[in-house]
């Protein structure tokens, strides 16, 4: 096919005539090094001198200076400051990640320090083209045990460079939809917040609901619930098509949600065969884990709603609760893992080493303080309604993102021009 008007073909695809192509040596005025002083001299850490890893890097931005270092340190390390607005790139251990220096900051080992020729290229243009091309710096690695890129390989990338009042308006109109989704991530962050201290003091009756003083009463797991039988089938028996749902433990730890919607979800399916004389999941049902590889992971459960006609079962590695409906509420039994008490016992009956296990017979002895089925209602009422307020926002900052990859892809490649 042919090139349009105003386009020229070129190693890195179809660009605007005036543009340039680049390598990132031809550009590029210095790369930085980084180290990390020695950890047992306490005296190196109790500075002013920022330091920062790859771990201090999410979202391509620097979400934390947890340690700061001294001048001695500096002198006596390998580590440098790279100057505010400079380009930190991860060139090992965690390769991809990216962030302007939010200030004058030391780095690591981890990172390499880009600073660019800025009458031809700005650091933020060059910036926002290794976010859009990180799977081309994750196939430059080298090594064996210890991956990185070099800077002989950096400096050969090449890169389509338009004129820098162009690269400034792109820049300005990525980093505009970047700011709403940072927004976006900070309010969805204190919704969070908010949550999790009602919670704590709604199903704790720390705080009681208007019109309800009732007492509340003490119930073991095995009197509130019924404990059905699970599959076992690993996932090498599932596919996407079949008879059958079913839940596998590891897509319960993958949910955010203490509830699964079974309109929104696609679970994956096995044949009828397979788990034939099982009980078939209702509404309502609680489906607990018993496996996590970490304490924050036991006792994680989903309740199950809008089943309408599907078929579902519980699989490996969980177990399912049918609640006696005079006691415990639907909409309710979700949250039951939040309970401070339920999560104290619970881990506190984990057997296991580097896999921590609950069983059918030991979650039974669990006790929990519940309130009368309508302030149960109440308190499910109101936490779905904070949920379903932060299922909203992360939908609208998924939409963002979605805007965001295409303006990249758009800008970058010269198909829309800002100037």
């Amino acid at each position: 096919m042919g090139v349009r008007s105003g386009y020229k073909k070129t190693e890195v695809g179809v660009i605007p005539e005036e543009w340039e192509v680049k390598t990132l040596g031809e550009v590029v005025d210095k790369y930085v090094s980084g180290g990390t002083p020695p950890t047992k001299i306490q005296a190196y850490w109790s500075g002013d001198i920022p330091w920062i890893t790859s771990a201090d890097i999410e979202n391509q931005r620097v979400v934390e200076i947890r340690r700061r270092i001294t001048s001695e340190a500096m002198r006596d390390s390998s580590t440098n400051v790279v100057e505010k607005g400079n380009l930190l790139l991860v060139s090992r251990t965690g390769i991809g990640k990216l962030a302007i220096a939010p200030c004058d900051i030391a780095i690591s080992q981890d990172f390499t320090g880009i600073y660019t020729k800025k009458a031809t290229l700005l650091a933020e243009y060059l910036f926002w083209f290794l976010n859009l091309n990180r799977s081309v710096l994750l196939g430059q690695r080298q090594g064996t045990s210890i991956q990185g890129i070099t800077r002989e390989t950096l400096s050969a990338l090449s890169i389509p460079i338009p004129r820098p009042t162009e690269q400034q308006a792109i820049t300005v109109a990525l980093n505009n939809v970047d700011g709403s989704i940072g927004a976006f991530d900070e309010l969805i962050s204190k919704k969070r917040n908010i949550k999790q201290a009602a919670m704590q003091q709604l199903l704790t009756g720390r705080k009681r609901l208007p019109r309800f003083s009732g007492k509340w009463t003490r119930w073991r797991f095995d009197e509130l619930f019924e404990i059905l039988r699970t599959a076992s089938n690993p996932r090498s028996d599932l596919s996407d098509v079949g008879d059958i749902g079913y839940i596998h433990y590891g897509d319960i730890h993958s949910q955010s949600s203490p509830f699964l919607d079974c309109t929104t979800v696609s679970l994956p399916h096995i044949p009828r065969e397979k788990v034939s004389g099982l009980p078939l999941l209702e509404d309502g049902d609680l489906v607990m884990v018993d496996a996590s590889e970490d304490y924050q992971g036991i006792g994680k459960s989903i309740e199950l709603c809008n089943l309408a006609d599907r078929q579902v079962v519980a699989g490996l590695h969980t177990i399912l609760f049918r609640g006696n409906k005079q006691l415990i509420a639907d909409g309710f039994k979700g949250y039951l893992q939040f309970i401070p008490s339920v999560k104290t016992s619970l881990i506190r009956l984990a057997t296991g080493i580097s896999v921590y296990g609950i069983s059918k017979d030991t979650v039974k002895s669990v006790e929990v303080t519940l309130p009368p089925l309508d302030e149960q209602r109440a308190i499910a009422t109101i936490l779905s309604d904070m949920d379903d307020e932060i299922t909203a926002l992360e939908q609208k900052r998924e939409k963002l993102r979605l805007i965001k990859q295409g303006m990249m892809q758009e800008l970058l490649t010269g198909r829309v021009r800002l100037v």
